[in-house]
């Protein structure tokens, strides 16, 4: 059995290769299970969270996600989510790779959302925000770039040397980046913003929203979370990656659901229809478009599989 690490991770899939194998297994489709969700006693203040993600296709492969939440990790500098991801044949059941789970979450989380902006976004955007400073972001900006030809990035987040630092990371690519305080300005000024913070109240105000924009929202993963307000909501056409995990566990989508805002049937579609061609996704150039992103077990399986081909195809060439 192989163990891929972070960094070779990242060095194996890269992000064009990764959307368009998205592409191809949302369009096919997987068996993914709701996930399992164990508490687990500790000694520490806070209990402990075992989450379980499983997902397959018929014949080809089997994964599942491993994560742990330990609360108290923090005190200990130690970071409070971790966590693996298990692949095995679906033939056979013979395990395959032990890959790190969060590198392989981030890199298929920031596919997601660039799968959805091949999509919804103007074909000719060229200006990117991204709104917070996590590990996310840096992610997002290589993503963004795989699926638009991007000129203009600025990074915004609480802290403006966050914002700096993540700024940092990039040496000479082909589009300017710079890291900017000025929320409403940068939100008015691009033609998409994507948004991976942790924020419980709304960042992104509908009155700053122009013509054309596309909006992709990342946090707001419970219902009690959100990135952007309802007026973002009332002048989009709205899209999510799953209607289930979206309608349940994302605050940008359940609080207007449950406020009379939004409507079910106001969702103009998910990934699912949006890859088989089902929905439309930009009708018109000068439509606002917000894709909300909860993740899914089928991202995480798409890029475990493309991980590992990927792994054993350098393998066989040295």
């Amino acid at each position: 059995m192989r163990t891929i690490p972070g960094a070779e991770l990242k060095s194996v899939l890269h992000y064009p290769m990764l959307i368009e194998r998205m592409r191809q297994t949302f369009r096919a489709g997987v068996s993914a299970p709701v996930r399992h969700q164990h508490r687990v006693e500790t000694y520490g203040q806070n209990d402990a969270t075992l989450l379980l993600t499983p997902a397959w296709q018929v014949n080809q492969s089997i994964g599942v996600k491993i994560v742990t939440v330990f609360p108290d990790n923090g005190a200990q500098d130690s970071p409070a989510v971790q966590g693996v991801y298990l692949l095995m044949d679906g033939k056979t059941g013979v395990p395959q790779a032990l890959i790190d789970g969060m590198a392989l979450t981030k890199r298929r989380t920031a596919a997601a959302s660039a799968l959805a902006a091949s999509y919804l976004a103007q074909p000719d955007a060229a200006r990117l925000l991204v709104v917070g400073t996590g590990a996310l972001a840096p992610e997002l900006v290589e993503a963004y770039t795989a699926v638009r030809r991007i000129k203009q990035v600025l990074v915004w987040g609480r802290n403006l040397d966050k914002a700096k630092r993540v700024v940092s990371r990039f040496h000479r690519p082909k589009f300017k980046i710079e890291a900017t305080d000025d929320l409403e300005g940068a939100v008015r000024g691009a033609h998409i913003i994507t948004c991976a913070t942790l924020a419980n109240e709304p960042l992104i105000k509908g009155d700053w929203l122009q013509p054309g924009q596309h909006l992709d929202l990342i946090g707001g993963f419970t219902p009690d979370m959100r990135e952007a307000d309802d007026d973002c909501v009332r002048r989009a056409r709205v899209f999510v990656d799953t209607r289930e995990g979206a309608c349940q566990e994302a605050g940008d989508i359940v609080q207007p659901l449950r406020d009379g805002v939004l409507t079910e049937d106001d969702i103009a579609g998910d990934l699912f229809d949006l890859t088989r061609g089902e929905r439309a996704g930009r009708r018109f150039y000068d439509q606002i478009t917000l894709f909300k992103s909860v993740g899914t077990a089928l991202e995480d399986l798409c890029a475990a599989q493309l991980a590992v081909e990927m792994v054993l195809h350098n393998d066989s060439i040295r």
